[in-house]
């Protein structure tokens, strides 16, 4: 592992676990001042500046929070807001609006709006609501669980078979994207992307590591392992019945 890599991952295990937020804003004085005071609170930001893209993206990834403005270019904010929800995304939505009707705060309510802030806004009112946000609980994925293994994302705590295994914040969000994508082969890029800092993009090898990490903690003196490498692609966590085929896929696709 490169010194300046090594030290870089060790200084970052102390800090709170990092979380991925989109921000779809086509306003460049707001957004470079929201980004930069964003990453102040470790928080990884990525950017779109047009509706259509704020979508792919939302739809493509997992974030904690999407900051949506409601004038965009090629598609706007509410359109974007309406087919995230009827795709069935749940990803919490911070709306935000130059628009003074109460009328259209209500609408984007409806439409599936976890807050509405309208502009002009400080940038510490939208950290604080984002802050607010992220304490509310996530409906069906307050826990998740393959087979013996349980993953309590309130409580921030991780068993197998009863039995509590003790986790660095950088293991621990390696293994809830694992569990969240489980019975599904996932890259070495994607780990990167959504559990590191986008700085460590293209350095892949560290998920080697902490996947090895894992297994050490998870699978050793288990007879199943849960921890499988995707030949071919990465790797993915789960149970023995579901492991054939979708290892079987994985290797046969180019």
């Amino acid at each position: 592992m490169p010194e300046k890599l090594s030290q870089n991952l060790r200084e970052s295990e102390g800090r709170q676990m990092i979380m991925r937020l989109l921000l779809v804003e086509d306003d460049p004085l707001i957004s470079r001042s929201l980004i930069k005071r964003l990453q102040t609170e470790q928080f990884t930001v990525d950017l779109a500046e047009e509706g259509d893209t704020g979508l792919r993206m939302a739809a493509e990834n997992d974030y904690a929070v999407v900051i949506i403005d409601w004038e965009l270019p090629r598609l706007d904010g509410f359109s974007v807001l309406k087919r995230l929800r009827a795709a069935g995304r749940a990803t919490r939505v911070l709306f935000l609006t130059c628009r003074t009707n109460v009328a259209d705060r209500i609408a984007a309510l409806q439409a599936g709006a976890d807050d509405y802030l309208m502009k002009p806004f400080a940038y510490e009112e939208v950290v604080a609501r984002i802050f607010s946000l992220l304490r509310r609980p996530e409906e069906l994925i307050d826990s998740l669980r393959v087979a013996d293994l349980e993953l309590d994302r309130m409580r921030h705590t991780v068993t197998r078979a009863g039995r509590p295994i003790i986790l660095t914040q950088r293991e621990y969000s390696v293994l809830e994207y694992l569990m969240r994508n489980a019975g599904y082969p996932v890259s070495r890029s994607s780990v990167v992307e959504h559990v590191w800092n986008l700085s460590f993009e293209g350095l892949t090898n560290i998920v080697d590591v902490y996947v090895n990490y894992l297994r050490m903690k998870i699978d050793h003196g288990f007879s199943e392992p849960l921890i499988h490498t995707a030949r071919g692609t990465g790797y993915m966590l789960a149970a023995k019945e579901m492991t054939s085929r979708e290892l079987t896929h994985s290797a046969a696709t180019p």
